[in-house]
This record gives structure tokens, sequence and C-alpha cells, in this order.
């Protein structure tokens, strides 16, 4: 009767966690947007608590691939900065399903979106960022690229919790600028986790677009990118080159005159992020670039008060894949 009741009681228990994980699982879905089209994939959002003691949660937001997301890999987008919001710009302006429509009244479907490909999961990280919050405000003042990396291990594992169909699934982490960061030392903390856990995650591998990783070589990188596009002229380059020193996290006053000059009278009306494309506002473009555009060291000096690592990682089992295009001068 004993081994009867004990095992009763274990049936119990089962039962219960596996509908209170159905019903978390359920109490994240989102039924409709404002102005959503017909869909024919799933999405869910909601927090993720990533530290209990000072109530720490991250938001996400998960698209599933258009058709048969079971045989698709997770693939999640981290955006940088720090501290630009996954949702506002990954999800809506870059690789995300939805786009707002001129009038601002709806949504209409993004044909690029990666969702075709792959279940979208878009992380707001670290705490501050986008929907993501911490009831332990010195947290805002005190965080950087190691709690960053810890929470969002503890948000994957917590997520994958709440998701168990996902658990086994291939995962690829992807982002962009600031990321250049986030990705590198958040596959680092899985493979460190793996190494210590039966649970383990199945990290398949990483991308990196515009990454922010180096002074020098993204510097030298974002001149070089301009030169070989035909954007500045090759006396102009080669003036950039002696002048600055890519090294030092401030530019010489000459190095920032010459860019400047390089801003105004040679790069002209191009779009940055896209040079193919025609700008937003042709009118204002000339105050506009000089008023956005800087190297990535300079950028890196907004965030200098941030405790930034730069971490080794050795991958054993784990595909690596970074896609590097020289300019980053997008925050975000």
């Amino acid at each position: 009767m004993a081994k009867n009741g004990g095992l009763v009681l274990n049936i119990i228990v089962c039962v219960v966690l596996v509908v209170s994980v159905k019903a978390s699982k359920e109490a994240d879905r989102v039924t409709s947007l404002p102005g959503q089209p017909e869909l024919t994939f799933r999405q869910f959002s909601g927090y993720v608590i990533v530290d209990d003691d000072a109530g720490r949660a991250l938001f996400y937001w998960l698209t599933e691939a258009v058709s048969q997301p079971e045989s698709k890999p997770l693939v999640v987008w981290l955006n940088g900065g720090p501290g630009c919001s996954a949702v506002a710009y990954g999800a809506s302006e870059e690789i995300g399903p939805f786009r707002l429509n001129w009038t601002g009244t709806g949504l209409y479907l993004n044909k690029y979106s990666w969702n075709i490909a792959a279940n979208l999961l878009f992380l707001e990280t670290p705490a501050g960022v986008g929907f993501s919050y911490s009831n332990t405000s010195s947290d805002l003042h005190t965080t950087g690229d190691h709690r960053t990396a810890a929470d969002s291990l503890s948000f994957l594992i917590r997520w994958l919790d709440r998701f168990p169909r996902y658990r086994n699934w291939p995962i690829y982490l992807t982002g962009e600028s600031y990321a250049g960061h986030y990705v590198p030392q958040l596959a680092h903390a899985i493979v460190s986790h793996n190494a210590k856990s039966r649970h383990h995650i199945n990290l398949k591998g990483l991308m990196v677009g515009n990454a922010v990783t180096d002074s020098y070589y993204d510097n030298v990188g974002t001149v070089t990118y301009w030169w070989s596009h035909a954007m500045i002229s090759d006396q102009t380059y080669r003036r950039l080159m002696k002048t600055c020193d890519f090294r030092r996290r401030t530019e010489s006053d000459g190095c920032a005159r010459l860019f400047y000059y390089t801003m105004d009278h040679e790069l002209g009306d191009i779009d940055q992020y896209n040079i193919y494309a025609s700008p937003c506002n042709i009118a204002d473009v000339t105050s506009t670039t000089r008023r956005t555009l800087s190297f990535p060291s300079q950028h890196k000096n907004l965030v200098s008060s941030l405790t930034l690592t730069n971490t080794s990682v050795s991958f054993a089992n784990v595909d690596f894949l970074l896609s590097y295009t020289s300019i980053d001068n997008n925050p975000c």
C-alpha cells in the first residue's frame, strides 16, 4: 500500500508539473497584435526571471517558423548598443516577421523574415533594455558583459523549461553590433554550462553581423570599407590611415577633423547602413550623417562605464560562423 501511495504521489507531481509548464507557456501565447494580418505561425511573448533575489527579468518574443516549425532550428537574436531593444530593432525593423505600414495603422508581413527558415527568439538583454527590468535599481548602474552573459544563460535555461519542445533542438545565437561581445560570451557561458550539467543546451553555432569586437580592427575595417566601396577618395583613405591611431580609445583632433571632412564632403547622400539605397531624408542628409556616424571606438566610449571583457573562447563540437562586415556605425 505504501508503495502504491508513493507511486500515486509521483504521478500526481508529474501531472502537476506538466500542467504547470503548459499553463505557463500558454499564458505567453500572443493571439493577435493590433492591425495584424492573418498568420500561419504562432507567437509567444513574456518575461523570464533570471535572478530571483534582485528581481531581474528578461523579456522575449518568439515567432515560430511559418511552416513546419518542428523541423526548423531555434535562432536567438540579440541586439547591441549596449542598450538597443531586440523587439524595436531586430524584430520590427530588421529580421522579424512584421513591418509597420506607412500610415501607422497596421502591420504587414516581411517577405524576407528569418522565420521563413527558423523559429526566432528575440531577447531583450541586459535588464533595463526594452521591456526587460530589474527591481534592484543599482543593477542599472553596475551592469556589464559578465552579468549580461550570466543572465542570458539563466534565461535560456529557464525558458527551455517553459518550452521543453525546444530543449533538444539545434540552437543558433545571432545578433549585430555590440552583440559581437554578447554572442560569443553567451556561447562561452553555454559551453561552460554544458561541461558540468546533465541538461545540455544544444548550441550548434553563432553568427554576428557588423560585429563590434576589437577597436583597432573595427576602425581599420570601417575606413577600408569606405575606400573599397568607392565612398571616399584614395587620397582621403591614405590620410586617414596615416593620421589616425586606431588603437587609441579617443581620436586625436587631427583625426577627428579629417573624419568630419570625410563625412561632410565625400560620403555625401549615402545611407551608411544600406549604401545602395536612397537615404530616408535627402534634404537633411549632411546634418544627419554628421550627427549619427562615428568610428566604432568612439561608439564604445559612450559605454565605457560598463564592464567590458574580451573573452577567449575554445569551441569544442560547435560550428562557428562569424559574418563580419567592416562598417559598424549603427549603435544597435
